[in-house]
């Protein structure tokens, strides 16, 4: 008997998909159960991204591949409009959802923790599986009780959707625990072009570049007396996520309840 643990990509046609079946191949504590995919339905999941062939048809019927391919758990880099629905319905099947997929709100994911916690399952719903990008956000925590005045600015590429980025968001969220709500700059401040100082959240700002050729930038700026602080991180391709996905998809296993946010793993 295989001690593997069987994973479910949903989404495996995708960029970030085709780079979560790749982990799963060829790392040998882990066995691709199933791959789920529209658009590339009826494709063997090795040759779709660029391996030899493993056997796994990819599907396009997530609900089937939930509850007849034995999987453990769900590895989902789909849509928001989807990423919810998804997420229930591994819950659902016993399988554990690890969620790379934004756009979740707090009543989703307290149902979603309910409903983990009714089936002795664990999960994980995380804005960005990047070590680096999770170090960020809890640095610059730390760094917002010394200095309370800052704003954020994320670059992503022009084709991304949301905006600010889930990771920015779960940044600023960690920000404001540690920081009481400050409205910072001058309070007679006008703004001559509607958004020049960019979204307001919790008394500082949430600035959004959206450019071509570029991945992924994060920067926290902050501002003292005398002084500046900035911590910035670059992702520079998918693949730099992949150790975080792993590390989520074994951390889920021993869990039960959902968890948002990957920095609830790395002490």
């Amino acid at each position: 008997m295989s001690d593997k643990i069987k994973v479910i990509v949903s989404g495996a046609g995708g960029r970030m998909g085709k780079e979560v079946v790749k982990l799963v191949l060829e790392d040998e504590a882990l066995e691709l159960a199933a791959a789920v995919d529209r658009s590339a339905s009826g494709m063997d999941a090795g040759r779709l991204v660029g391996l030899e062939e493993c056997g796994v048809i990819v599907t396009s019927d997530l609900e089937a591949a939930l509850n007849e391919r034995g999987g453990e758990v769900l590895v989902d880099f789909t849509t928001p409009q989807s990423a919810y629905d998804n997420t229930a319905l591994a819950v659902k099947y016993g399988v554990r959802p690890v969620i790379g997929t934004t756009g979740f709100t707090p009543e989703q994911i307290g149902d979603l923790d309910k409903q983990c916690r009714e089936r002795g399952i664990g999960g994980l719903i995380a804005p960005n599986f990047s070590i680096g990008a999770i170090l960020l956000m809890k640095f610059a925590a730390q760094a917002a009780k010394y200095f309370p005045h800052l704003e954020i600015i994320e670059t992503h590429g022009d084709q991304k959707l949301d905006a600010p980025s889930g990771t920015a968001i779960k940044t600023a969220e960690m920000i404001s625990e540690a920081r009481e709500e400050l409205r910072q700059g001058n309070p007679q401040e006008e703004e001559v072009i509607e958004g020049a100082r960019g979204g307001y959240y919790n008394g500082f700002r949430i600035h959004s570049v959206r450019l071509p050729g570029v991945f992924a930038q994060e920067e926290v700026v902050f501002g003292g007396f005398g002084q500046s602080l900035k911590i910035r991180h670059d992702s520079y391709e998918r693949a730099g996520y992949m150790p975080g996905v792993k590390m989520g998809i074994e951390k889920v296993m021993g869990y039960t309840g959902l968890i948002y946010g990957f920095e609830h793993f790395i002490e």
